[in-house]
This record gives C-alpha cells, sequence and structure tokens, in this order.
C-alpha cells in the first residue's frame, strides 16, 4: 500500500492525521478501525488516543510504531520486522503469533516488563519470517 492510498483512508474514515517528514502519524482522539487493511505504507505511527484494530494484517511494514493509549488488535500478523515499536498503553493482541493477548503469553518472564519484552524480541528478529 501506498502512502496516498493510505491517506485516502484515512480520509475516508475521518481520522485526522499529520505528515512529519516522511512519516503519517495519526492523531485522531478516539479508536482507530482499519481492520479491514492487509497492508501498511512504511513508517506509519499511530499516536491516536483509542485503539488499533489492523486484524487482517498479515505483515507490518519497517517503521511501524504504536503509540497509542489503548490496545493494539494484529490478529492475522504472520511477522513483525525489526524497526516496529510498540509503545501503546493497553495490550498487543497478536493471535496468530502466540495465541493472544502478549501480557496473557506464558513466555513473558517474571520482573520484566512485557511491552519492553516484545519489543527485545522484534528487535532481534524472532518474529521475522
Amino acid at each position: 500500500m501506498t502512502q496516498e492510498e493510505f491517506i485516502s483512508i484515512l480520509d475516508k474514515k475521518g481520522y485526522s492525521y499529520e505528515i512529519e517528514g516522511d512519516r503519517i502519524v495519526v492523531t485522531h482522539k478516539l479508536g482507530v478501525d482499519l481492520r479491514a487493511l492487509t497492508s501498511l505504507p512504511p513508517g506509519v505511527e499511530f499516536r491516536n488516543k483509542g485503539q488499533v484494530s489492523l486484524k487482517e494484517l498479515t505483515s507490518l511494514p519497517p517503521g511501524v510504531v504504536f503509540m497509542n493509549r489503548d490496545h493494539v488488535f494484529l490478529g492475522s500478523l504472520t511477522s513483525i520486522p525489526p524497526g516496529a515499536v510498540f509503545e501503546n498503553r493497553g495490550d498487543v493482541y497478536l493471535k496468530y503469533l502466540i495465541g493472544g493477548y502478549f501480557d496473557d503469553w506464558k513466555g513473558n518472564i517474571e520482573g520484566i516488563d512485557e511491552k519492553r519484552l516484545l519489543n527485545a524480541m522484534i528487535k532481534q528478529g524472532v518474529f521475522e519470517r
């Protein structure tokens, strides 16, 4: 998907965004429901105030950042490239990759923040295919 196509979808749904250099920053005041999308352009950052639903997305492009204030739903995701970052305030739903919410994953390590562990695993290429 190109940046122009993604911007067109955001416009049609009425989701606010800003362009910061080569990045599209989604700044909507509520949740963002893009569940039907199967791809995103590189360099998207979600800074919206609610959840992000990308349930049909099968892979993330490099440089996608989640800084939204609620959960991120990625139920069909089959890979996560190094460079993707999860700094959202809610949980991350990765049904295909780990079977559900990352906070509930049995591989979490007591005493280590789950989001910190997820980002370290992504950086090391654990979810890359």
